[in-house]
């Protein structure tokens, strides 16, 4: 078992580093960081979810990372923020129209990463892993365990 921990751990710092290296002649185009990469692939796939709290939440991402990069994305006039009309303290992040086409090719670059990722799988193979991942998602420790 130490030894699937061992590869478990290797194939999380080297999937992260091949992940951040796809997007790399992307950010240097656009000036974008990676942060920011991260805030517009959240928002362009999880539409529902449209908050930065749900984006710090979901992604992992600290609050003060998202705020900046929200920062940053609204004045280069990528994303926009709508007060929520019964809570005023809930801001939605939306995607615009200058911003939408960056988004989705910063989702086929994550969909090239995933498609290189399970070459050779079949389709079954694919949806057993899809659903061992998740169990080992859900028995993972809650954030608030070791923060």
């Amino acid at each position: 078992m130490a030894l699937t921990y061992t590869r478990l751990l290797q194939f999380y710092k080297q999937f992260g580093k091949y992940y951040s290296h796809q997007f790399a002649d992307f950010s240097a185009r656009t000036g974008l960081s990676l942060g920011e990469v991260h805030i517009l692939l959240f928002l362009v796939n999880n539409p529902d979810c449209d908050t930065a709290r749900d984006v710090a939440e979901l992604r992992g991402l600290s609050k003060s990372q998202v705020s900046q990069a929200v920062e940053h994305l609204v004045r280069e006039g990528l994303l926009l923020r709508t007060p929520d009309r019964s809570d005023r303290r809930v801001v939605h992040l939306s995607i615009t129209p200058e911003g939408m086409p960056l988004a989705l090719e910063c989702r086929d670059i994550q969909c090239a990463c995933g498609q290189r990722l399970l070459a050779g799988l079949t389709e079954e193979q694919i949806q057993q892993l899809s659903l061992l991942l998740e169990t080992v998602l859900e028995n993972g420790l809650a954030e608030e365990e070791f923060a």
